[in-house]
């Protein structure tokens, strides 16, 4: 059996401030999931849209809320494998985001990016409930001594719509205070509050770069934050998913942390490690060169059969398979190796493409629709590797042993 040990000096002497990403490990948290009970009116909103049921489903995973309290699990028409009544919960519920937090204490991990789809801030009844959750996080947060990044996903959005993002930040500044000294866990960078736009130079939308120029102009001069950029695989050299004009980079430059969206682009060790040896190398490179810092995504897996097949497209189950969680610790290993210096998970509660790290059932339920589990695998494993993963970041020595870390 080989044994490895990373450690690195450097990091061992200083260690991160608490304001700052460097040494972190953050895992982007959707909050997207709806029940009809929630009082919301969107139905089984990203379980399955107007029903959810054997056969009409859109996870991968099925999430284990033994821990919750009776009032936050809800009951479904699935059942396990036992006969039992499988449950879920909605992300609105305050008990439910108060639990993820307490695990991310538990486990070690420093935070998480809460998803804001800029685009359904138009519409009253989605903001409500994107407001909620967001007051939920920012509590739980506070409440955990984690930190919290509002991500906002431009998604959807349309040319000439760009100021949607920057109309609702100044609405949260002013309705809820976000960011400012009472919001102990919004997490600083470079000693100013960091704010992410996420989905910038992506070939399969319009490219808006002189809106993107002037978002990433107003977060920094006018709302005084720093700023990351989520963008394409292959931003540098403009290829494959990224579109062809230069002038993205002069936009890039602009921002603080650059953060490329890998997951689904490689799904082997040695693919990975092809594309971190090279591509993420060279991007480190990039970004030293401008000032920036680089904040690389590690996912544990990927699986979208169920949320396709309600789109008409028969695709494989459990497509980039979790290795138990090998696949994952790979990826943490090299990007650390390569020389990042944070790591973003992605993600924490994703059950639509089978992304989720948090606590997840082994026994999900049975019939027409296919779930990925893990039978051998404990629930919480993922928790545990993005806590190892936290230590590997922040220079602590981490043994590996069979391709998993030695708690």
């Amino acid at each position: 059996m080989i044994l490895r040990i990373f450690l690195s000096t450097a990091c061992l002497l200083l260690s991160a401030a608490a304001d700052d990403l460097t040494g972190k490990v953050m895992c982007g948290y959707q909050g997207w999931f709806r029940t009809p009970e929630d009082g919301y009116g969107t139905g089984w909103s990203h379980y399955g849209g107007k029903a959810f049921a054997p056969g009409s489903c859109g996870i991968e995973l099925w999430p284990d809320v033994r821990e919750l309290p009776e009032t936050a699990r809800v009951k479904t028409d699935f059942r396990h494998p036992d006969g039992s009544v499988a449950e879920v919960f909605s992300s609105t519920n305050p008990a439910v985001i108060a639990k993820h937090f307490e695990w991310m204490r538990a486990y070690g991990i420093d935070g998480v990016f809460l998803q804001r789809f800029a685009v359904t801030t138009k519409d009253p009844k989605y903001r409500r409930a994107l407001d909620d959750v967001l007051v939920h996080c920012r509590k739980a947060a506070a409440d955990t001594s984690r930190n919290w990044v509002l991500m906002y996903d431009l998604s959807g959005i349309k040319p000439g719509e760009a100021r949607l993002v920057s109309d609702d930040w100044q609405y949260l500044r002013k309705q809820f205070q976000i960011a400012d000294a009472s919001d102990t866990g919004y997490l600083k960078h470079r000693s100013k509050p960091l704010v992410a736009l996420w989905g910038l130079g992506f070939n399969d939308r319009p490219a808006m770069l002189d809106e993107w120029r002037a978002l990433v102009t107003f977060f920094k001069k006018d709302a005084g934050c720093t700023v990351m950029l989520g963008v394409p695989t292959y931003w540098r050299t403009l290829q494959r998913d990224a579109i062809t004009d230069p002038a993205l980079h002069e936009i890039i430059a602009m921002a603080d942390v650059v953060s490329p969206w890998t997951v689904g682009r490689y799904g082997k060790p040695e693919d990975a490690a092809r594309y971190i040896t090279t591509t993420a190398k060279d991007d480190l490179v990039w970004c030293r060169d401008h000032q920036l810092d680089y904040l690389p995504v590690a996912f544990p897996g990927f699986s979208w059969h169920n949320l396709m097949a309600g789109r008409g497209k028969d695709v494989p189950v459990n497509q980039i398979p979790r290795n138990g969680g090998r696949f994952f610790w790979f990826q943490a290993m090299q990007y650390r190796d390569a020389g990042a210096k944070a790591l973003y998970v992605a993600m924490f509660d994703e059950l639509d493409e089978g992304t989720a790290i948090f606590k997840v059932r082994n026994d999900p339920p049975t019939g027409t629709s296919l779930f990925v589990s893990e039978p051998d695998v404990p629930g919480d494993r993922y928790l545990r590797l993005a806590g190892q993963a936290g230590k590997l970041f922040k220079g602590q020595a981490v043994k590996t042993e069979d391709g998993l870390p030695v708690e």
